[in-house]
């Protein structure tokens, strides 16, 4: 095995020792960097430990530069991993940072990082259970790690949305940091709607708008997951190996070959 496909396999793979502690490790320096984004928009905080904050998203920002690098470096074809979703989504969330140096609100958007915490769902391997006499028990089972999904998209998209209301409103209309702007994102989500803040702006109405819309479906969906039918095609269950020639990753757990190109999987 030459020593692009071993950094692939713990880069882009969750099935070994090397690719699990890989991604935990990614995850938690991704949560250390949106926790200091948040906490450098709070203006007593700022003001005391800004040039602490600073400096340690220099160091988050050079790591994931050289993980962005090396996730191109090491597979074959680097242009169906740059121009895909996760590639556009680390791409971004390395960006802003490089982009303060022109414009400074910028920094804010680095909430965008959150996005790659959806890799932790490559390192749940969710395995399907059988059986007539504990169905009940499968069923509730398997509708936790969808529900946990749910709830993590909801996270997410209050995250993002905090996050431009607050560029968009600021702190002159009840905006004051992005803690608080994604306090009121999830309880306009929610439409539980305190009233205690509120756009002014047309574009943050419109924002509000679409959020409001939305928490209607926040809703419905949880009792649509749980009402489902979870056992089903339990045979096509996925692994989270990826083709180190083509980066295709959606392979069944008894898969030699990529179902794609028709690789080895298997080192």
């Amino acid at each position: 095995m030459s020593w692009k496909e071993k950094l692939h396999e713990i880069i882009y793979e969750a099935d070994t020792r090397k690719g699990k502690i890989f991604d935990v490790i990614l995850l938690i320096v991704i949560a250390i960097s949106i926790i200091l984004v948040m906490l450098d928009s709070v203006q007593s905080i700022y003001d005391q430990y800004h040039d602490y904050f600073y400096y340690a998203e220099w160091i988050i920002t050079i790591i994931f530069t050289i993980e962005y690098i090396l996730r191109i470096i090491c597979i074959k074809k680097p242009i169906k991993y740059i121009f895909s979703f996760y590639g556009i989504v680390d791409l971004l969330s390395t960006l802003p940072l490089y982009i303060s140096f022109f414009f400074t609100t910028s920094y804010a958007l680095m909430t965008l990082r959150a996005l790659r915490l959806l890799r932790v769902f490559r390192i749940l391997k969710i395995t399907r259970y059988i059986g007539a006499g504990n169905r009940l028990m499968i069923a509730l089972r398997s509708s936790l790690p969808k529900i946990m999904i749910f709830v993590f998209s909801v996270v997410i998209i209050s995250f993002i949305a905090g996050t431009i209301m607050y560029l968009v409103e600021g702190p002159e209309h009840g905006f004051t940091s992005i803690p608080v702007s994604i306090y009121w994102t999830i309880v306009t989500l929610t439409t539980v709607g305190f009233g205690d803040i509120h756009p002014v702006t047309p574009l943050g109405q419109s924002i509000a708008t679409l959020i409001m819309v939305l928490g209607y479906g926040v809703i419905a969906v949880p009792t649509g997951i749980v009402s489902s039918e979870f056992v089903q095609n339990s045979n096509n269950q996925t692994q989270t190996q990826s083709c180190f020639n083509c980066n295709e990753k959606d392979h069944l757990d008894d898969a030699k070959f990529c179902q794609n190109c028709g690789y080895s999987l298997k080192k």
